[in-house]
């Protein structure tokens, strides 16, 4: 089924303009600007700027305004790995040991009490001295020329869960982690109740520190008058929630704003969570820029918020709900402005810039999917043209050629012509993105042309190796286009991610192991993999026709936070067997899959560096008796 962007009112751009210049007709006036601070909070991993900041500052730039933009996730692991927040660490370890004391007086300690006070008793001076040395080294290394040195990265990585390992001593019964693992506060992100739980938690909540070492200065140094939080992974709702607490706190006239894509996905949920709503002022669903433009302009002027698209706001009265939506014309929108952001403290030896040149899906119809629930507007791209001016103004000016294209699935036609353009304009740049398998891709020249134009890295979506898996989803692909694809991108120095998953309604258990069968029989051209099994999102076609999918999900009222349903079968696959086939395929695959360095920008910039899509440097030893052990060296 095609994706329904029917979401509220869509009004036209005319409209929205016409209402602007009304509500603010002096608005390139000063007193009439406002400043707006754009944070981007934990978790996430830090090598390179996630784009809807520099998106949003941008657009407001445009406009007028003066925009700050903190990347504090960045900043928060720049400050984990130092010696400053380290020493603090030192600093609790007698309060945590006297916390032990204290609880061991009214009972026993559990078998994790006390395997925490004999580490905590270990964590000492000249411990923490160790890896406050070994954190800034590794940090040097992600940082340097260094980094390509295979052992010397790995090394770094393994200190940076070494460090996180110990940082979480102190605030257990936390878990501390470094993406790709996730932190975990003790508490259940799918229930508002226990994330406000989690936000004022002191013991385990490692935010309220951030919030106080890197957000609180930058707050009394800025004076912003707006304060908008992006949140793109449900993850981040701890930290972020607790930035907007801490703000209203200590900061009341500040309007604190949160959107991004799981924003928008709560859309539905945040008006009946009045007391989660009480942390901020407003939320931004769908597309931000307009939204965030007029909401400031309304902040700056002292005029009414109703009139905002994608705006639920709260006032005196309640929380509020505007019904009419906007989206953006992508041939309008500047390029992304990463001014004010560390480019230098990101964990790479040379800058990634992330570029998006579409919106929407140009597919839109798998039936796992629910990318479009952040559009009300269809599929949109930049001219080529556009996009060649674009790329070119941000190599020149950031002094980097690496870029990862963030759109949601490549679209084929702009493929082929974007990477003759690329060719060319001589432009000379390395990139990534993500693709679809596309009979229409099924040439030598075709390949050529993206091995010329600099397409380094690609994560496809093969989701299922068995055809009758690929017609239940409606990917409209077959396993002989699969596999010339990956032929093609091997034979032509791209390097291809493989991503995949066990557990569509319907699938057997002898499609699943039709499906990794298909990858081993082809994994000479398949370089890595990430699979995992399916969930059933609120927002999927699936959810929405469980009766078409022979499925039964059961929504707990409590769970008001939940983004995916647990659910029951007809036929095919459990939840439970999805799993085990999973554990099946984890212990048994090729080992050659298995990467000692799995962060993907890392593994881009290696095929970038060396030019090779052969590279086992990053493969664990693999056995003697394994016949794919005869990759060619770096």
């Amino acid at each position: 089924m095609r994706i329904n962007y029917d979401k509220g009112g869509l009004i036209s751009p005319l409209r929205v303009k016409s209402q602007a210049s009304v509500d603010t007709a002096n608005s390139a006036s000063p007193e009439n600007q406002a400043k707006v601070m754009l944070i981007f909070p934990p978790d996430w991993y830090p090598s390179e700027p996630y784009l809807s900041l520099p998106t949003l500052t941008a657009f407001l730039r445009e406009a007028g305004h003066e925009v700050v933009q903190k990347d504090v996730n960045l900043e928060m692991y720049d400050w984990f790995f130092s010696g400053d927040f380290l020493r603090r660490v030192l600093k609790k370890v007698p309060q945590q040991l006297d916390r032990l004391k204290k609880i061991s007086r009214d009972r026993d300690l559990t078998d994790a009490e006390v395997e925490l006070q004999l580490a905590l008793c270990d964590c000492s001076r000249s411990r923490i001295a160790e890896l406050i040395e070994k954190a800034e080294k590794a940090k040097r290394i992600v940082r340097a020329p260094e980094f390509y040195d295979g052992e010397k990265l790995e090394w770094a990585i393994g200190v940076f869960r070494e460090v996180t390992t110990t940082i979480s001593l102190v605030y257990y019964p936390a878990r501390i982690c470094m993406p790709p693992m996730e932190t975990d506060l003790s508490y259940k992100l799918f229930m508002s109740s226990e994330v406000l739980d989690a936000v004022y938690d002191t013991q385990v909540n490692v935010y309220r520190d951030v919030f106080e070492a890197i957000v609180k200065p930058a707050i009394l140094a800025e004076k912003p008058d707006v304060i908008g939080i992006s949140i793109v992974l449900r993850q981040q709702l701890f930290s972020s929630m607790t930035f907007c607490a801490m703000i209203k706190e200590q900061f009341p006239d500040i309007h604190v704003t949160v959107g991004g894509n799981t924003v928008t996905r709560f859309r539905d949920v945040l008006p009946d969570t009045p007391k989660l709503f009480a942390l901020f002022d407003s939320a931004i669903v769908y597309e931000g820029e307009t939204a965030l433009l007029r909401l400031v302009e309304g902040i700056a002027n002292g005029t009414e918020l109703s009139h905002v698209p994608n705006l639920i706001f709260r006032d005196e009265s309640g929380i509020h709900v505007n019904t009419e939506t906007f989206a953006e014309n992508m041939g309008a929108l500047p390029p992304p402005d990463f001014d004010g952001l560390p480019m230098d403290k990101y964990f790479v030896p040379e800058p990634i810039l992330p570029y998006l040149a579409t919106r929407g899906c140009y597919w839109g119809r798998c039936e796992f999917c629910d990318h479009g629930e952040g559009y009300t507007s269809g599929y949109r791209t930049k001219k080529d043209w556009q996009i060649i001016e674009e790329l070119t103004f941000l190599k020149e000016k950031y002094q980097t050629r690496h870029f990862h294209f963030t759109d949601e699935s490549y679209p084929p036609a702009l493929f082929r012509k974007l990477t003759r353009k690329l060719v060319e304009s001589k432009l000379d740049i390395a990139w990534t993105t993500h693709i679809r398998f596309e009979k229409s891709l099924l040439s030598d020249e075709i390949w050529q042309d993206a091995q010329d134009a600099g397409c380094k890295y690609l994560h496809m979506g093969y989701e299922s190796g068995s055809e009758r898996v690929l017609q239940l989803m409606d990917k409209a692909t077959t396993t002989d286009i699969i596999q010339q694809s990956l032929e093609l991108s091997s034979r032509h120095g791209v390097w291809n991610h493989v991503m995949g998953f066990f557990g569509f309604p319907g699938e057997t258990y002898e499609d699943a192991k039709f499906s990794t069968q298909f990858l081993e029989d082809n994994r000479e051209h398949v370089h890595s993999i990430g699979f995992g099994t399916f969930d059933l999102s609120k927002h999927t076609p699936v959810a929405k026709n469980p009766e078409k999918f022979g499925i039964t999900f059961y929504a707990n009222p409590e769970w008001d936070l939940a983004m995916d349903y647990y659910f029951t079968v007809k036929e095919g696959l459990s939840i439970e067997d999805a799993e085990r086939v999973f554990e099946e395929f984890e212990q048994n695959h090729y080992a050659g899959w298995d990467l000692k360095i799995f962060v993907r920008e890392y593994v881009f910039l290696y095929v970038s560096y060396f030019g090779s899509n052969k590279l086992p440097s990053l493969q664990f030893q693999l056995g003697p008796q394994d016949p794919s052990s005869n990759l060619a060296s770096v």
